[in-house]
This record gives C-alpha cells, structure tokens and sequence, in this order.
C-alpha cells in the first residue's frame, strides 16, 4: 500500500485494472485500518476518475453474493448519500410506495456512514431481517413486490472499511459505489447525486450499461428530489430541467423533510408517512421521487400518471401493506 499511496500523492490515478486489483486486495484483507484511511483519503482531496471507479466496481462484483430475479424485472431507487441534508429516509419510503403501485422493487442499501440513518438502519429499526439466501428474497418479491439487499451480506469486501467510514463520518468514494453495485442487476434504477460532477460520471457508467436509468441531482445539493430547487434529470435520451412545482405541485422548505437526530426518529418518521400520518410536504416528496421512479419503468404513461398511481399507494395504504407482507412472510419462517 505504500508504493500505491505514493503514487497517488503524486496526483497520479489509477487505471481500470489497478483499481480492481487494489480492492480485491482489500476485500481479502491485505491493508491495515491506517492504510485504509489514508487511501479513502486521496478521494476525499480529489474526484474519483471514471477508470478508477469501474475498476473499484469490478473488483466488488467479482467479489459479491450472486443473486438474479429472472422472472423479475426490478427497479433500485437509491441515492449516493452523502449530500449532509439529513434527509428523512426518502429513496426508501419511495421503494414501498413504487412496490405498491405495483413494480418489483430490489432495494439496496446500507448503515448510515455520513448520515444519521441509511437505509439498513432504518429496516433494521422497523423489524426486518438482513438476508443473502436467493429463495427467501425471491419470494419476498413474490409476496410484497420488494426485497432488501444488505450490501455487507453481499459485498463481504466492505467489511473491512465499514468501521473506518463510520468513525470518518465524511462521505467517501464508497458513497459513489453503492449505487453501482446491486447484486441482482436490475433493469431500471433511479439514481439520485448530491453534485453535477457526480451525474456526469453516472451517466457515463450507465450509458454504457443494458438498465434503463434516471440520474436526479435537486441543484442545492440534495441527492434526491427533494421540493427545494429546481431538479436536473438526466436520462439516455438526455438532460432536463424541471421546478419543484412541476415535480411535486409545491416547493418546499429542507427542513420540512427533516430525518431527525436518531434511527429512532427516522423510523417514526417512516411509519408515519406510511400510515397516512405524513405532512403535506412529506408525502409530496416521497410521492415525487416514487413517480420519477414509475415513471423511468414506462407503466403509467407520463409523469403525470406516474405520480398519481403513487399517491393512490400511499393514500390507499397499499405501501403499507408491502411492509405488513413483509414483516408476516418473516415472521412465517422463525
């Protein structure tokens, strides 16, 4: 690691093939916790390259759970995380909202590291249990339209730094990894970026790849639509631009989507929207990032349609009910 920390020092980067081989190495243990950090640290001084994150995204691959839905075709809604906004847990709650209108859903996330509650906190906190075993995901699927993947049961490689970005609590190049990742490979995915740096890398990886995709960066930071400012979307056919208005009928205050100070708090914050207890401008937001998402999978026709097939889900608890089938199908296998 030395001669590779060096290296990079000298403001020199990394090829698709030594980026690979360097995270293989890490995913078999190779480096200390200090070499670790100061490595994560290069890319905390400096953007990642194309080159290295396609190697860095080949290496976690090779080294992941294999998992297909063939009978599936699913959707990932997921943002880079790392935007400091604390958001509630938004790409999430889309997932059960999008689940209920009816799209297969393979969500994949993790632990929080530069946020109070990622993903895995949160469905932790509210009673699911992380899984790897093909079957079991599969008839979640079957059952509720949505399956969670824990990235640590799959990507064994991010066991090793999972300790040091939660003690760094800074975004990482790992923040622009996760997205790039799911297991399964699924057909569609919204990704959401916290800059439009970030998008332009994306849209090169994605362009390259079979998924239908859609890149959201709201332009005051957020790496979701968040209501607040205007929203950049960037498709294979493209780049628009849309108000917050257009998007979800109103504009917002960030702090009206507030995640709260514990997981606690979030997963409060969760069950409330889904029970029908949320605030207009939750419901607003969550609905908005759902219909980009039913919308990029072609269902309901336009945006519009999009939309409204997500509020009926919310409105009508058919988001909750994903959850409750959820939660019963686990309780039926203890």
């Amino acid at each position: 690691m030395k001669k590779i920390l060096n290296y990079l020092f000298e403001h020199k980067t990394l090829g698709r093939e030594d980026a690979r081989e360097i995270l293989l190495d890490l995913g078999k243990g190779a480096f200390n916790e200090h070499e670790l950090s100061a490595f994560m640290t290069v890319y905390l001084m400096r953007t990642i390259t194309i080159d290295e994150l396609l190697g860095f995204r080949d290496a976690l691959l090779e080294l992941s759970v294999p998992l297909r839905f063939p009978d599936h075709q699913v959707i990932d809604i997921v943002g880079t995380g790392g935007d400091g906004k604390n958001t509630f847990n938004i790409s999430t709650l889309s997932c059960f909202i999008v689940a209920g209108a009816g799209q297969s859903v393979a969500k994949h996330g993790s632990y929080g590291a530069s946020s109070i509650s990622g993903a895995s906190n949160l469905m932790g906190a509210i009673g699911y249990e992380f899984k790897n075993d093909q079957d079991l995901l599969r008839r979640e699927l079957e059952v509720s339209n949505l399956c969670f993947l824990h990235a640590p049961v799959f990507h064994p490689a991010l066991k090793a730094v999972a300790p040091i970005r939660k003690n760094l609590r800074v975004r990482t190049f790992f923040n622009l990894l996760g997205p790039m990742v799911n297991p399964c490979d699924p057909e569609f995915q919204l990704v959401g970026v916290y800059n439009l740096e970030i998008a332009r890398i994306y849209n090169y990886l994605l362009q390259s790849g079979k998924r239908k995709f859609a890149i959201v960066h709201s332009l005051d930071g957020y790496d979701e639509i968040s209501l607040t400012s205007d929203v950049k979307l960037i498709t294979e056919e493209g780049e628009k631009m849309f108000t917050a208005d257009q998007l979800g009928g109103m504009s917002i205050d960030g702090i009206e989507i507030s995640g709260g100070e514990t997981v606690e708090e979030a997963a409060k914050i969760f069950m409330n929207i889904l029970n029908g207890d949320g605030t207009k401008s939750q419901n607003a937001v969550v609905c908005a990032n759902a219909a980009m998402a039913l919308y990029l999978t072609g269902k309901f026709g336009d945006y519009d349609a999009s939309f409204a097939a997500a509020k009926e889900s919310l409105e009508s608890k058919k988001a909750l009910d994903v959850l409750k089938k959820l939660l019963t199908l686990q309780s039926q296998k203890q």
